[in-house]
């Protein structure tokens, strides 16, 4: 298949498309924050990128981006936009949802080259928690009703999100009882699952009171290595956090722990995205010939 990613990110998309055992031919990715660019080139060299999604159009077969011209046909197009305008986690002055232009215009980017390249399949995603005039207002635009997907089903992180595809068959995955306990490289925890994670946590409190405070808030997710000793608290280390987005162990190795959390805090939970994928390999298998 051919893939254009836009708002790619560090490609959790590619590895999805992979632990599905769907081939990819050419994975285009427009993305232009440096982190996420370096740990997909570390991770996928092969792909493409194609610079910001605002000068990304699509015609007459010959895909335009500012880093040159391609000729090739589209198979899937993928794309998350930003979702801080959205989330219910934000400030309410700064939840406009779809309301401001320049904040919604990402989305309204993707939208636009979703429909310059018509593919055969799409996938959108964004969090569940939005006004709903929001996610009616999408559902208008992607014509078809999302499906709502909280990743605590095959990860230890609560991760609400709608997914608006046209992928087939598309159901609810089965709860794999992932907890976070299972997998502290050490330590202990009196949640079930970790919060959702956010670019936020690139930019951890360091005094221990602070750190407590906001946990106890609902906004972090920390780990005691002593039971009962505040003094041993601490936040997930890089590789919990990409155990919570069932990303590869090591993937973000080129990165900062601060750094990962960054780029894990944009990205897909992948074994969501892989269930998802599997409809296109289930569809796709029925078409082949005898």
């Amino acid at each position: 298949m051919n893939v254009l990613s836009l708002c790619d990110g560090m490609s959790c998309g590619q590895i999805a498309l992979e632990r599905a055992g769907i081939k990819v031919n050419k994975y285009f990715a427009s993305e232009i924050k440096d982190i996420a660019i370096k740990v997909t080139r570390d991770n996928y060299p092969n792909t493409i990128h194609i610079g910001s999604v605002t000068e990304v159009s699509y015609k007459d077969g010959i895909l335009h981006t500012e880093n040159g011209d391609f000729k090739t046909d589209i198979d899937i197009v993928i794309f998350g936009s930003p979702c801080q305008t959205f989330s219910i986690a934000m400030k309410t002055e700064l939840r406009v949802g779809l309301e401001n232009e320049e904040k919604s215009g990402l989305f309204l980017e993707c939208y636009r080259v979703l429909k310059e390249v018509n593919p055969k399949y799409f996938l959108m995603e964004n969090v569940a928690r939005m006004k709903k005039d929001d996610e009616e207002f999408i559902t208008k635009l992607m014509r078809v009703k999302p499906i709502r997907i909280n990743s605590r089903l095959v990860s230890p992180q609560l991760r609400d999100r709608l997914y608006w595809t046209n992928i087939p068959d598309v159901t609810t995955p089965e709860d794999k009882g992932i907890t976070l306990q299972s997998i502290l490289t050490s330590g202990y925890t009196d949640r079930e699952k970790a919060r959702a994670l956010l670019v936020s946590d690139s930019r951890p409190l360091t005094t221990k009171s602070k750190m407590i405070h906001r946990y106890s808030t609902g906004f972090t997710t920390l780990v005691w290595e002593e039971k009962n000793n505040d003094e041993s608290v601490r936040y997930m280390n890089q590789v919990e956090l990409e155990r919570c987005q069932t990303v590869p162990e090591g993937y973000t190795k080129c990165l900062t722990r601060n750094e990962a959390a960054n780029v894990l805090g944009d990205g897909w939970t992948v074994d969501v995205i892989a269930h998802i994928f599997k409809g296109i390999k289930n569809t796709e298998h029925l078409h082949q010939p005898d």
